[in-house]
Parts: structure tokens; C-alpha cells; sequence
């Protein structure tokens, strides 16, 4: 097991933007993607705020080049995957070994939403074709289908982590020369099931979300995809434009406290953080950047504070939730926030934290709350931290 694995390339889209450029300029402008929910049919319609991607089915199907009847998932997935490629500029997939890890929570369940409901009404008319790719699974493989990739295809669903575990297990398959490009991250849609299962939780904000702030009252959900492209030294070489950065550590930590809380202590967040910097060679002075798993829940900031303060006092890097302009993305985040890093690393770029106005009483430290590029950021880390404790850090680094 020798050699880097580099990103080439990523792409996204979610409730800020319909690919990278447009959330880029989203950040600029400090337009967090939280609305009235327009797409998803529920009755928390005009109660609960959601950072939706701002298309409709059709719309989404006919750029992504599958029919409109398959899963918003993965109508969502193929678009940034394939933004993700061609951000690479390598032309076709063909000459090279490629795998596919692709990472959600809900599969399609928007389908099968739509099914039961009909089904209910009239059991002899049921559309079983509706619940054909309810599977997370069925996703991951609808999309290698559509993109000719054949060498591994394989789906993580680890709830809010799996994005980030997903860019982990595509390195392992590089670094162990199974395949030469993974294209990696994860996609999830909004459903009904996801958002009253996290109101019967009592974590959703009906206001904006505030991560890291003191009055900070929930966390809104959203949806998307995002993507990287991991690539091998020998495909590095060949890349147009050079490589974005290197993937140089991750880990990934499980410290079991509960089915759905981070423990009070932060243990599996601070493990998983200490072990991408073990992996990666480096001290926490090193790290210039971290994308917060900032969901804006009471337990989660608390437990991940608590983990940075134990890992990074006295000296802490510049931080931010990305999750405050796009909601929490869940089997997309890890994925979303892994492009969004990266992409730190190659332009310097540091997001703004939304909505931020009044710092936690525990913490010396606070979030950033502009945007601005150009920042000297030679290694930044992403948190992903997901329910059952399961809990995973990447670091991104620059060339030298």
C-alpha cells in the first residue's frame, strides 16, 4: 500500500446552488438556502424550513439523463457525480479502473411514499415500479449504470457520517491499487419520513438554524449531492489543470453513547479527529480550517466543542457549519462538506457561519462569519459526525 490520493475534482448540488459555482457565489453573498418547503408535499408546510435544491422532479431528470420516475436521491446523485468528473477534465471515464462509493440515508423512499399513498386507495392499482429502488443501494447502482462504471460500486450508509466514510473506503481502494479514479461522497432527497422523524425528535428549528450560537434551537434539514473525485499518483499526473489537493488523513470513531446523541464528552468526535491527524502526519496547529459538523442541535455543538477545545486549546483554526446555508444534507453532507473543503484548500477559501450572532458561554472560540478567499489554508479538516456515535474526520492538505 504506497502513494497519495488526490482529489481531481468535485461537484454539488443542494439548496444554495445547482452546482459549485452557484454556492460559491450563495456563500458570497451570505444567501443561506432555508425556505417554505416547495417540492415536498407535507403538512409541516410553512412551519419547518428546508434547504431544498430549487427543481422539480422533471426538471432534475432531464438533467440528469434518467427518467423522472426514479428517486429524487438518485436524480440528485447523477448530477454531481457527473459535475464531479468533468470538473476533472479528463474526458472519458473509459481508459481508467473505476469504482463508484456512493453514501445515503433515505434511498428512495420518496417513491415509496408516493406508493403506499396510492396503495392505500386503491390496492389493485398499486405501481409496484415505485418501489422497485426504495434500497439505498438501488441508487449507488442506477447511477454507476448510467455512467458506465463497473469496477466496484458499493453504497455506506452510516446516517450522518456516511458521505465522509464513503471518501474513506473509495482512498482504501486507491491506496490498495484496486482501482484507479473513485468517485466519491453521497446524495440524499428530502422525505417525509426524514422530516417527521427528526420533528418527533424535537431537533428541528423552526426558524433558521444557528450552529454554534448560544440561542441556537435546532437544526433544519435539507438536500443535494456532492461528490470528489479521488485519483491515483499516475492519474494525478495527468490531470489538465493539476489536482485540487490530497486526501492525507481520515479516521473514523464509534464511541456508542446513544442511538441518535453525541456523548456529553465528545469522545467518539474527538477520536475520529485526533486519529485524520495521526493518519495525516500532523499537530491541530496544522490545521488552518474545519468544516464543522455544526448542526445546530444543543447536543451536537456542545460535544463537538468540547472535542475541539480538548484537541486544538489554546490555539483553534478559523471554523464554520457549512450546514447553516445548506441545511443538514445527512447521507449527502459528509460528501457536500468534503467539496466544499477541499475546494478550501485549493482557493483558500473560509465559509461563513449564518446566522451566527451570540458565541456558546462554554467555548473561547467562535465561528467565522464572512466569507473570504485567499486564505493561506494548507490543511483543513471536515467533521462528519452521524447517529449510534459513528463518527468520521477527513483532512484535506495542499502540495507541500
Amino acid at each position: 500500500m504506497s502513494g497519495q490520493v488526490w482529489v481531481a475534482g468535485g461537484g454539488v448540488i443542494c439548496g444554495i446552488g445547482a452546482d459549485l459555482r452557484a454556492c460559491l457565489e450563495a456563500f458570497a453573498r451570505m444567501e443561506p438556502g432555508m425556505q417554505d418547503m416547495q417540492h415536498l408535499r407535507s403538512i409541516h408546510r410553512g412551519v419547518l424550513p428546508v434547504a431544498e435544491v430549487k427543481a422539480d422532479n422533471d426538471a432534475l431528470a432531464a438533467q440528469a439523463g434518467l427518467p423522472a420516475s426514479v428517486s429524487r436521491t438518485a436524480l440528485l446523485s447523477k448530477i454531481a457525480a457527473e459535475q464531479a468528473w468533468a470538473s476533472t477534465g479528463l474526458g472519458s471515464l473509459a481508459p481508467y479502473r473505476t469504482g463508484l462509493v456512493s453514501a445515503n440515508t433515505v434511498g428512495g423512499m420518496d417513491k415509496t411514499e408516493d406508493f403506499f399513498g396510492a396503495y392505500l386507495q386503491h390496492p389493485q392499482q398499486g405501481r409496484l415500479w415505485q418501489v422497485l429502488h426504495h434500497e439505498c443501494g438501488s441508487v449507488t447502482e442506477l447511477v454507476a449504470d448510467a455512467m458506465g462504471i463497473r469496477q466496484q460500486v458499493s453504497t455506506i450508509s452510516t446516517a450522518c457520517s456516511s458521505g465522509a466514510n464513503a471518501l474513506m473506503y473509495g482512498a482504501r481502494l486507491i491506496r490498495h491499487n484496486i482501482v484507479d479514479v473513485v468517485i466519491a461522497g453521497g446524495a440524499d432527497a428530502l422525505t417525509r419520513f426524514t422530516l417527521n422523524g427528526f420533528n418527533t425528535l424535537m431537533i428541528l428549528d423552526q426558524q433558521p438554524c444557528r450552529p454554534f450560537d448560544d440561542t441556537r434551537a435546532g437544526l433544519n434539514l435539507g438536500e443535494g449531492a456532492g461528490y470528489v473525485v479521488l485519483v491515483s499518483d499516475a492519474v494525478a499526473a495527468q490531470l489538465p489543470n493539476g489536482p485540487w489537493c490530497r486526501l492525507s488523513g481520515y479516521a473514523n470513531a464509534n464511541d456508542a453513547y446513544h442511538q441518535t446523541a453525541s456523548s456529553p464528552e465528545g469522545t467518539g468526535n474527538y477520536l475520529a479527529m485526533k486519529g485524520a491527524l495521526e493518519m495525516s502526519g500532523l499537530q491541530p496547529a496544522d490545521i488552518a480550517y474545519i468544516n464543522l459538523h455544526g448542526t445546530g442541535t444543543q447536543n451536537n455543538d456542545e460535544s463537538e466543542g468540547k472535542a475541539i477545545q480538548r484537541l486544538f486549546a489554546p490555539y483553534y483554526p478559523a471554523m464554520s457549519s457549512t450546514k447553516s446555508f445548506t441545511g443538514h444534507t445527512l447521507g449527502a453532507s459528509g460528501g457536500i462538506e468534503a467539496v466544499f473543503s477541499a475546494l478550501a484548500v485549493q482557493q483558500g477559501v473560509i465559509y461563513p457561519n449564518a446566522h451566527f450572532a451570540v458565541p456558546m458561554k462554554e467555548y473561547p472560540f467562535t465561528p467565522a462569519t464572512s466569507f473570504s478567499k485567499g486564505n493561506r489554508l494548507t490543511h483543513v479538516m471536515s467533521n462528519s459526525f452521524g447517529f449510534g456515535g459513528n463518527c468520521s474526520s477527513l483532512i484535506f492538505s495542499g502540495f507541500n
